[in-house]
């Protein structure tokens, strides 16, 4: 990518939206374009075309989704796979219309079968059932990663896409009752520590296996596709290791510096028992992530105290 092209960032009030545009600004990427909720709604596909006429990015992330943890998304299903198939469709269509040379979407590795082999190689895809309760947005992802192969195949669109694991870092969601497994134990953590309590109950038996990949190495990996990879195959994005629940809770309590117990409630779901990329194919095309979990963590601990007094009025 050229230092003065137009780039645009869907979804730049995200998590991984505002990474992608930090680092962008890191490197000396000047012409940003980003339009939030409010400026641009990406499920309507006249204010989505008019957006692109006016704009004309060079280039395009599309980070923007309708997101939710696994009540919302079992609950709105509609609105999970209309709004994400409206923001996909919308976003993609209109940047081959108006000529966006090089397009990167990004997915969820929620799109592989609920019984899919560890670790899931990016051809495992609709090899099998999807997990019932994120059913729609895994379709609408599906549909995005075929969307970019298709406008590929029929057009010749440089049109690429990419399957992150599990994110965690800066602008994560702290919500207790709508958050994932690394946010909700930081601040539980920390709620514990400052109340002085002598335990924190995690739910499930601590066995279950998750790979986490910070946030700003996610975004190092969309620029480095941007620029170096243009095929039709999409790509995972991971670290390709990952730890047990318990050893995430561990590494977290000395990261907050809590003194008391851990409790693990086994009468409540594991959930799936392993869940990690294979990153392979990735690794092969020369990325690899810089950032260890230990070390992510200690920088996302002190991120969540900056900003925890608006955390905690946000999740209540």
């Amino acid at each position: 990518m050229e230092k003065n092209a137009k780039i645009y960032v869907a979804g730049h009030n995200g998590m991984v939206g505002s990474a992608i545009v930090r680092l962008l600004k890191k490197e000396g990427y000047h012409h940003i374009i980003t339009a939030s909720s409010s400026e641009l709604n990406l499920v309507n596909q006249a204010e989505t075309k008019a957006f692109f006429d006016r704009e004309k990015p060079d280039y395009a992330f599309i980070a923007a989704a309708k997101v939710g943890g696994i009540h919302a998304n079992n609950v709105y299903r509609a609105d999970f796979l209309y709004q994400n198939l409206m923001i996909e469709c919308n976003a993609i269509h209109s940047a081959f219309e108006t000529g966006v040379k090089k397009l990167l979407f990004l997915g969820s590795t929620c799109i592989y079968p609920k019984m899919a082999p560890q670790p899931l190689k990016e051809e495992y895809l609709l090899s099998g059932y999807l997990e019932e309760t994120n059913e729609p947005y895994a379709i609408a992802k599906i549909a995005g990663i075929k969307l970019c192969e298709s406008y590929r195949r029929q057009y010749g669109a440089d049109f690429i896409s990419a399957m992150p694991t599990n994110l965690y870092g800066p602008n994560d969601n702290y919500d207790l009752n709508n958050s994932h497994v690394l946010p909700a134990l930081i601040r539980k953590f920390h709620e514990a520590k400052i109340n002085r309590e002598n335990e924190v109950v995690i739910w499930g038996t601590g066995s279950p296996m998750r790979e986490f990949l910070h946030v700003d190495d996610l975004a190092a990996a969309c620029i480095f596709l941007m620029e170096n990879y243009s095929d039709i195959e999409f790509l995972n994005i991971g670290t390709g290791s990952d730890v047990t629940i318990k050893e995430l809770a561990l590494l977290i309590k000395d990261t907050v510096g809590f003194e008391g117990q851990l409790i693990f409630d086994s009468s409540k779901p594991d959930g799936t028992p392993r869940k990690v990329t294979d990153c392979t194919k990735i690794h092969n095309s020369g990325w690899k992530h810089q950032i260890h979990l230990s070390d992510g963590l200690k920088s996302v601990y002190q991120d969540f105290l900056k900003n925890y007094d608006r955390i905690k009025e946000k999740g209540r």
